[in-house]
């Protein structure tokens, strides 16, 4: 169950910023954030490589895409496509609007169900495939948003209810003063309440070797330039851990 929060801010120097999690199964082989695909060169993303896809990814245009596993959907399916390769065509737009309105004709049969989040500095989208006849296209408020396995900021959900209020009293990366401390402090905590499990926590691991393999930052800025472009920023912890890093480097 990944996690991501995004917070949109219309009239900030940096209008959003996204914190992702990636859950997945510890063994599966994966490659960090990089221009790994040649027919794709403006696009920056971590590469799932048994499926060739990914999971979250950033283009030079300004747009984020990331995906999440719906509630039971975990892993591949035979005869359906891969979810990575959502992230891929969203992020062969310029702009969020047109990645949205492109994604909303997909065949919903042909994929597992997810969530997807598309974003650009003005505007974002919250993509549903739960089972239905269509993929529904949803536009995210302004202000701070969850999501993981389930719907958006559903509080029901252990990890968000818990995730929520540390989310809102943090205090907000502010790519100026290359200042991410807080949101990074909680993307890679891994406290437990007492009388919880494990994956209550926003960072975790099981004894089944499913856990959190890692963590990403992005920050788009409300005029790009080539001085203030879009920021990316990267840590790994399973299989082994790697300090946060700008992507690229």
């Amino acid at each position: 169950m990944c996690t991501l929060a995004i917070l949109r801010r219309p009239d900030h120097a940096w209008p959003v910023v996204i914190g992702a999690n990636r859950d997945e199964m510890i063994d599966r082989p994966a490659r960090p954030p990089a221009r790994h695909w040649p027919d794709r060169p403006e696009v920056v993303a971590g590469l799932d490589e048994l499926a060739g896809g990914s999971w979250l990814g950033l283009n030079d245009w300004g747009v984020a895409a990331a995906v999440l596993n719906r509630h039971g959907s975990l892993g591949p399916a035979a005869g359906q496509r891969s979810r990575g390769e959502l992230v891929l065509e969203a992020l062969d737009h310029a702009d969020a609007v047109a990645a949205a309105e492109a994604l909303s004709h997909l065949d919903p049969a042909s994929y597992r169900t997810f969530n997807l989040v598309v974003a650009d500095n003005r505007d974002a989208f919250w993509l549903r495939h739960a089972e239905g006849k269509r993929v529904e296209v949803h536009p995210l408020a302004d202000g701070f948003s969850l999501i993981a396995a389930g719907e958006i900021n559903e509080l029901a959900t252990p990890r968000l209810k818990l995730a929520m209020p540390r989310f809102r009293a943090a205090v907000p990366p502010e790519p100026d003063r290359d200042d991410w401390t807080e949101w990074q402090d909680l993307l890679g905590d891994d406290t437990v309440p007492p009388g919880m499990s494990a994956e209550a926590a926003l960072r975790f691991c099981t004894p089944h070797r499913y856990g959190t393999i890692s963590s990403a930052l992005i920050a788009l800025p409300a005029e790009p330039t080539p001085e203030r472009p879009p920021l990316f920023r990267y840590a790994a912890w399973l299989p082994e851990p790697a300090p946060w890093r700008q992507v690229p480097e």
